[in-house]
């Protein structure tokens, strides 16, 4: 008797009916770990990738940048809408993509 008492407590029933949100407690905390998780990792990486990208359809001729492969260099032109001509030296010039400038130097 003691021991069917026992059991059955820790299994969680008492012989009653179960209530309905019985089972929402345990998606309580998944729940929350997807909220932190997006606000701290997902969110603030889309908005630095959205600077990034407004950053990139503002250059212009005459911007000091600096490449993914660590160039500096003064952009001299544009071509095709996606390729940026840079002068890296005197008379050095090197075409790269808009997506291989890394970051704008003022």
């Amino acid at each position: 008797m003691i021991i069917s008492n026992f059991v059955a407590y820790a299994q969680g029933t008492d012989g009653g009916a179960a209530s309905p949100f019985s089972g929402l407690g345990t998606f309580v905390p998944l729940i929350l770990m997807i909220v932190v998780f997006y606000f701290l990792l997902i969110r603030p990486q889309q908005k630095k990738e959205k600077d990034r990208k407004n950053m990139i359809q503002s250059l212009k001729k005459g911007d000091k940048v600096l490449t993914i492969g660590g160039v500096f260099g003064i952009i001299d032109d544009f071509r095709e809408n996606d390729i940026v001509i840079l002068r890296i030296a005197s008379n050095t010039k090197a075409e790269f993509t808009r997506s291989a400038i890394q970051a704008k130097i003022s």
